[in-house]
């Protein structure tokens, strides 16, 4: 199934921030792994002057039909008030890990009422 897995791209101020959100959107199934790489230096124009910050991005992996979902609960738990969300369609892979994927980023099945 191609494109049904997306890689995400956040970047956070901290490594807290970054932890929360991280551990938040796998336990909440909404992704089925996020990486959390340190020391990325990001430069950006915010409000007409040039920044240059620390962050950790996060790279999110995801089932696409998970992505509305993640975007909503990341653009909640997130303090940047423009915080960057970027999903990336996956086109190949190794059968078995995007499998995983699929199966670790998938909406919870609702129980029938009694």
């Amino acid at each position: 199934m191609p494109h049904d897995i997306l890689v995400c791209l956040s970047t956070c101020p901290d490594s807290a921030t970054a932890g929360s959100i991280a551990g938040t959107l796998v336990r909440e199934s909404l992704a089925a792994c996020v990486n959390q790489l340190p020391g990325v230096r990001s430069t950006y124009r915010w409000q007409g002057n040039v920044h240059t910050d620390e962050e950790v991005l996060l790279v999110i992996k995801t089932a696409a039909d998970r992505f509305p979902a993640l975007r909503e609960r990341l653009l909640a738990l997130h303090p940047y008030e423009l915080p960057e969300l970027i999903a990336l369609p996956v086109t190949d892979g190794h059968a078995p890990y995007l499998d995983w994927v699929r199966a670790h980023a998938a909406a919870p099945a609702s129980t029938p009422h009694s």
